[in-house]
């Protein structure tokens, strides 16, 4: 007796194990979710040339906070009749029935908590299957301010940048360029903080010393992948010209420019006329220096 049950059971352990054979759960190991946006798990139900016309028993969708867990229950389909889903999410397929092979996981508004890991369970009249599928959300960073800590930056004195990037996801970095090519993110410190909707905020602080020299400084953001998401160049003031110093220099060539082409003249003169028409000479020289006093007396009121 004992040897005649022995093969009947390792008929039925063989028949059942290929019933499970016939169904398989295939889905994309890796998606991608934009935040704010819709995002697709695609899954499908496959059968064996053997199974004819398949009918769906249940569909368990369930979001993994860990790979051992039982999971959140989000989505499911159990004797006959579509649970009552978790908000946000439905069937890719509106029309979705029990003779519906596609399975696939919409999410109608992506947010950050939608990052991980999810198993759908499927279980019909032919066998049942599972799989695992990861949804990674991203949200792309901008620059909101650039800035500078004194708002009016000394020459010859510290002074500080400000870059300040949020609404990213996952944690990116942000790097500083001069001259939009050499990297100077070693002069800098960045923090990183969460907000309630999961989603980050980048602040870095790049120290300027007073031999600071370069005219450009570009702050750039960088998401996760190390992809440049955004950029802002901060262009440094111009050194403060010396107005004083600008006005008595054009006061000074007025004077002196007069006096020079006076001075031309006399030398000129005296090669020329030599000292056989000194008093005529002298009285030109003098009637020249009157009217170049006049110019000067005039450009001053001017002034």
């Amino acid at each position: 007796m004992a040897s005649g049950g022995t093969p009947l059971f390792i008929f039925t352990a063989l028949c059942v194990t290929a019933v499970k054979n016939f169904v398989k759960v295939e889905c994309n190991t890796i998606n991608v979710g934009h935040y704010g946006q819709q995002s697709l798990l695609e899954c499908v139900v496959k059968t064996s040339t053997d199974v004819k016309d398949p009918t769906i028993r249940m569909v368990a969708w369930k979001k993994l906070t860990s790979p051992e867990d039982e999971g959140d229950p989000v989505l499911g389909f159990n004797r006959w009749k579509l649970d009552r889903p978790k908000r946000g999410y439905r069937f890719a397929e509106p029309s979705w029935d029990k003779k519906n092979m596609n399975v696939s996981l919409l999410i109608t508004n992506t947010a950050v908590a939608d990052d991980g890991d999810y198993k759908c369970m499927v279980i019909t009249d032919s066998g049942d299957g599972s799989t695992v599928t990861n949804l990674t959300v991203q949200a792309k960073y901008s620059i909101s301010t650039l800035y500078s800590i004194p708002e009016k930056i000394v020459p010859n004195t510290d002074s500080t940048l400000v870059c300040e990037s949020r609404g990213g996801y996952p944690q990116g970095t942000i790097r500083w360029f001069v001259e939009e090519k050499h990297d100077w993110t070693g002069s800098s410190e960045m923090e990183a903080k969460q907000s309630d909707d999961g989603l980050f905020q980048l602040t870095s602080r790049l120290s300027l010393s007073r031999g600071s020299t370069f005219s450009k400084y570009t702050c750039a953001v960088f998401n996760a992948s190390g992809g440049k998401e955004n950029e802002k160049t901060f262009e440094m003031p111009p050194p403060p010209s010396s107005q004083g110093g600008i006005v008595y220099d054009t006061k000074i060539s007025k004077i002196v420019l007069p006096l020079v082409v006076i001075g031309s003249l006399i030398v000129c003169g005296l090669l020329i006329y030599g000292w056989r028409s000194r008093g005529e000479y002298m009285l030109l020289v003098s009637y020249l220096m009157d009217y170049t006093s006049l110019n000067i007396l005039s450009s001053s009121f001017r002034n």
